[in-house]
């Protein structure tokens, strides 16, 4: 049955229903052991998360890393490939590109949080006033080129086995939404090595003084080496998101990363953009027609409980106040 079939391509027609499985284990377990009480599954910006960046977003970004980029680095190298890793055990292979790239996705996010550039790359995927599993998937479209060409080239331009691009792609995904997944767990000392919820959910909030802080991904001992680990005991965060207003369209968003805009008032403005977002509230009216449950997709209102604690000043400064 398989004989037709490379080892990669197997791979993936494994991990694809594995990565599948880990969804529905992560969903039972945001039920029963929620980090954040009455997130609903239908929230706020699920439509876009799902629809927008983790379908349209992923496949179209695929063919261009991997069939337009990747592709053209590789042909460029050539013949003068290093096979550095060409003799190394798979498993040590994806063990070698799993740190690595873990440590630079850790400096370069950290350095997203303190470059007024690169934070317009990177605001999206803090403007989810809900952080769940999914969560994670919303990621500009740019940070996603740099962050997957840094960390899949190497793979292939330093001979790697080809098997270790879906085998470390299913662990980024995996880990990904568990770091975001609405789960209360509590990992003890192993947070100081291996990242979890704990720690990344504190990451989302919309608190001064964890903007500077946990900016790791699947390894924790980042943050504690480097001293932006944040990590209080018995207190969690009182709101996430953005302290100004964030457009709620995948479009929307990344216009608004190259110029600030207000999205109600230009629907009020633009007659055009008034008929775009009226296709896209009929398309979310038949929807919860439908299937009443889906109506959050509309806009779940989030009240603003934290009226104690102070947002952080984002870099370039927060929009509608300057």
């Amino acid at each position: 049955m398989f004989s037709n079939l490379s080892l990669v391509a197997l791979t993936t027609l494994i991990t694809t229903p594995l990565l599948l499985v880990v969804v529905a284990v992560l969903l039972v377990l945001e039920r029963k052991f929620p980090y954040r009480k009455g997130l609903p599954f239908f929230r706020d910006g699920l439509w876009v998360d799902l629809v927008w960046y983790t379908l349209f977003q992923s496949f179209l970004l695929k063919i261009l890393i991997f069939d337009v980029i990747i592709f053209a680095l590789d042909r460029w190298v050539g013949p003068v490939r290093w096979q550095l890793l060409a003799g190394w055990p798979v498993a040590a292979q994806v063990g070698f590109f799993v740190v690595t790239h873990d440590f630079y996705i850790y400096w370069f996010h950290r350095f997203q949080h303190s470059s007024a550039f690169f934070w317009r790359t990177h605001e999206a995927h803090h403007s989810g006033k809900h952080v769940d599993w999914l969560a994670g998937s919303r990621s500009h479209a740019v940070e996603i080129i740099i962050n997957q060409t840094i960390e899949f080239a190497p793979i292939i331009l330093l001979g790697a086995n080809p098997v270790v691009v879906p085998i470390k792609a299913f662990i980024d995904a995996v880990w990904g939404m568990y770091i975001h997944a609405n789960i209360d767990v509590k990992s003890g000392r192993l947070q100081y090595v291996i990242n979890g919820p704990e720690m990344h959910l504190w990451h989302h909030a919309d608190h001064e003084e964890v903007f500077y802080a946990n900016f790791s991904t699947k390894f924790a001992v980042w943050d504690w080496l480097f001293g932006t680990a944040y990590r209080p005991a018995n207190r969690k965060p009182e709101r996430w998101g953005l302290p100004y207003a964030f457009p709620k369209d995948y479009f929307g968003q990344h216009v608004f990363s190259v110029a600030r805009y207000d999205e109600t008032a230009l629907v009020q403005r633009s007659r055009w953009f008034r008929a775009y977002h009226g296709v896209r509230g009929r398309l979310l009216g038949w929807l919860t027609g439908k299937a009443p449950a889906l109506r959050p997709l509309h806009g779940w209102p989030v009240p603003e409980v934290g009226s104690g604690t102070v947002a952080a000043q984002r870099p370039g400064g927060n929009f509608g106040e300057m």
